[in-house]
This record gives structure tokens, C-alpha cells and sequence, in this order.
């Protein structure tokens, strides 16, 4: 083990997500780089078996759903119990992922003196995130606010997220870091693709994403449906499916939208779809539109905060329009008629579309895995 360093890195748990993803990477990266390495979870779930070698730290084994005034009082407490796993077990790097994590991370300092590198991860744009008119938005842009310019580092999946934690909640610019998501692209490289799943005479759209409000699928159900030659495919679950199916009974379109429900592997069909289509209203940093270009799919995306306009390396955002890169289309956010503009775009110009399949072929390659990966390790122990 490297001297004299060990390292916990703590999440909420270790289910399916973005976060979660980029450390059941990192964890096995840095303990074959011989450092010593801590994972410390709040819930018991973990669904990545790349991390069954490594030690883990229940601070509490807490439901998923919990009351958020629970969740809030429970703050104070289980920053004391980190604090004393910190300085138990001699820990000389703190890094924490989502938003208790982080409070509770720099919170423990409250309660020790043994010294610890301080980091955190913002996954998200905080003021939007937290740009409710609700209790728990306030609480949280108020956390936000004082407690994380008093970590060492923070570290943004996107720079948008870091330029709005300098803006508007008081973090130093000194303190700030950018490390885009990683995609393990031998890993979906190596995926056979579902052919003749879709129906060739038609264009076929695929999206993925939990089926909520801050996704925006009827923007993209309402976008398609006046399109007859188009066909869209949602893979996904969550609380608006009944809505969005009455969106779609309501509008006639049940032949040419598809609710697939929730997909492990969606790879088989990125790989055969014509285009990616994804209409969010805001994101940290949306893996979806990365994974979509490793399968080669052109995109059609809501410039929302943050992360697609620095993915798809947008040179001029326009509030008025659709916004054409190398990549594919952006358009504003929930504008129906401008998402709608740019898919009749893509739909009346096969050979932009061609061109695009080749280029975020290339631009998938700045986000492969361990390139990434030595950044994480670099920004940590630095």
C-alpha cells in the first residue's frame, strides 16, 4: 500500500446511477494502483460487483425513502459518526459524492481535529436543482451555500455546475475542479446490438431516462407525434408513466410511442436506432448523451444545465433557435416547436445526420475510462 495514505470515498449507495457508476471504476482503479482505499455507505444496495474486493463502512443502513425533516436532523449526528471513522481509521483523503454525503463530510469536521483532505463531488446545477419555491429546495441551496466553501476541493462533472457554485453559492474558484463522467467504451463496444428490432421503414428515435418531471418527455412525445414516419422509443420507469400514456392515448400516437419501461442493457438498441433524443430541463452531466455517441447515434438534445452543450462543444447558444453542431441539434429549453424544428432537421437531411454518426464516433474518445480516472486520482491526492 502507498505510505501513508488512505483514502475513504463515500456515497449514499451503490445502486444504479451516474455517481455510482464513475466510483465502482474508480474504487478498483485506485486499489490496483496499490492505495489503500475505504468505501462508506449509507444504504446497503450495491448493484456493481466491480467493487466486491473492496472494504466497506455502513455509516447507517437507512431506507431509500425517508422524510426529508429526518434526513435534515439526522445531519449533525451522522457527521459525528463519520468524524469518528475518520480519525479511527487514520483516513488522510475524504472524498464524498450526493448531497448528504457532502454535507455530512464537511460537517465532521465540527466534531474532530484529525486532519483530512476534504473533497466533494457536485453531480448537478445547484441553482436550479434547488431553484424550487419548496422547503427542501431552500434548505439545500442554504447547505450548499455555507458549508461547501469550506471544503478543499469540490469537484464538478461539468463546468457550468462549477461556474454556478463560484456565481452563486460562495465556492472560491481556487477550490474548483472539472473532471467530466467517464464511459467505459470496451465494455459497449463489446454489446451485440438487438438487429431487426426496429422497423426500417420508419425513423427511429430512442431516448433513456427515469420517467419524471425534470426529464421532459411529453416536450418529446408532443415534439414527435406529427411526425408519421417516426417512431419513438422511451426506456425508462418512474412515477409519470400514466400521465405520459395518456399523452400519448389522448394524442392518437400509441402505434409510434413506446413506454419500453426500465432496460439494463440499453445498448442493444442505441446500437440499431437512428437517432438519440433527450429534452431534460436540467442535468449535472447527462451519461446518456455520452453513451448514445459510443453506440454512434446523432443527437437531438435540450440545451439544459449542465452538459450538453460542453459534450457536444456548442460554440453559440441561441435563445431563439435550434443550434446545430458536429454532433447533432440543441434546442432551447421547453420550447415543443423549436425541439420539433430540429428534429424536421435531421428528418430532411440524411447526409448531416451520416456525417454526425461519424463525428460522435471521435468525440466519444476525450471521455474514455482511465484517462479520466488518473484525473480523479491526481485531483484527489494532489
Amino acid at each position: 500500500m502507498k505510505k501513508n495514505i488512505k483514502i475513504s470515498i463515500f456515497i449514499y449507495s451503490m445502486s444504479g446511477g451516474g455517481a455510482e457508476r464513475v466510483m465502482s471504476y474508480l474504487l478498483p482503479y485506485l486499489k490496483a494502483k496499490n492505495y489503500e482505499v475505504i468505501l462508506v455507505l449509507m444504504n446497503t444496495k450495491i448493484v456493481y460487483p466491480s467493487i466486491k474486493n473492496i472494504p466497506v463502512h455502513y455509516l447507517e443502513k437507512s431506507e431509500v425513502i425517508e422524510p426529508g425533516l429526518v434526513k435534515f436532523l439526522k445531519l449533525p449526528w451522522l457527521a459525528w459518526k463519520y468524524a469518528h471513522f475518520l480519525k479511527k481509521e487514520k483516513i488522510t483523503h475524504s472524498f464524498s459524492l450526493l448531497t448528504r454525503p457532502c454535507y455530512i463530510n464537511i460537517m465532521a469536521r465540527w466534531f474532530t481535529n484529525h486532519p483530512y483532505k476534504l473533497m466533494v463531488s457536485e453531480r448537478n446545477y445547484p441553482s436550479l436543482q434547488y431553484g424550487y419555491n419548496d422547503n427542501q429546495s431552500k434548505i439545500n441551496s442554504f447547505l450548499v451555500k455555507k458549508l461547501y466553501p469550506k471544503a478543499d476541493l469540490i469537484i464538478s462533472n461539468a463546468k457550468a455546475s462549477a461556474e454556478d457554485l463560484i456565481a452563486n453559492f460562495n465556492v472560491s474558484p481556487e477550490k474548483t475542479g472539472v473532471i467530466y463522467n467517464p464511459i467505459d467504451l470496451d465494455k459497449i463496444n463489446a454489446i451485440i446490438p438487438k438487429e431487426s428490432f426496429f422497423d426500417s421503414n420508419y425513423t427511429n428515435l430512442v431516448s433513456v431516462g427515469r420517467l419524471q418531471l425534470v426529464k421532459n418527455h411529453k416536450l418529446m412525445i408532443d415534439a414527435v407525434a406529427p411526425f408519421k414516419n417516426a417512431r419513438l422509443y422511451i426506456f425508462g420507469e418512474g412515477e409519470l408513466r400514466e400521465d405520459l400514456e395518456e399523452q400519448i392515448d389522448n394524442l392518437g400516437i400509441s402505434e409510434r410511442v413506446f413506454l419500453m419501461g426500465f432496460e439494463s442493457n440499453p445498448f442493444q438498441y442505441l446500437k440499431v436506432a437512428d437517432i438519440f433524443v433527450f429534452s431534460s430541463n436540467h442535468e449535472g452531466f447527462p451519461n446518456v448523451i455520452m453513451e448514445a455517441m459510443a453506440c454512434g447515434l446523432p443527437i437531438i438534445t435540450t440545451n439544459c444545465k449542465s452538459g450538453p452543450d460542453e459534450i457536444m462543444e456548442l460554440n453559440e447558444t441561441k435563445s431563439d433557435d435550434i443550434m446545430l453542431t458536429d454532433y447533432g441539434i440543441l434546442s432551447p429549453v421547453e420550447n415543443v416547436e423549436l425541439f420539433k424544428k430540429g428534429l424536421s432537421y435531421c428528418l430532411e437531411h440524411p447526409d448531416y445526420l451520416a456525417q454526425c454518426r461519424i463525428n460522435v464516433k471521435k468525440r466519444i474518445q476525450d471521455f474514455k475510462r482511465e484517462p479520466i480516472l488518473e484525473l480523479y486520482t491526481a485531483h484527489i491526492l494532489s
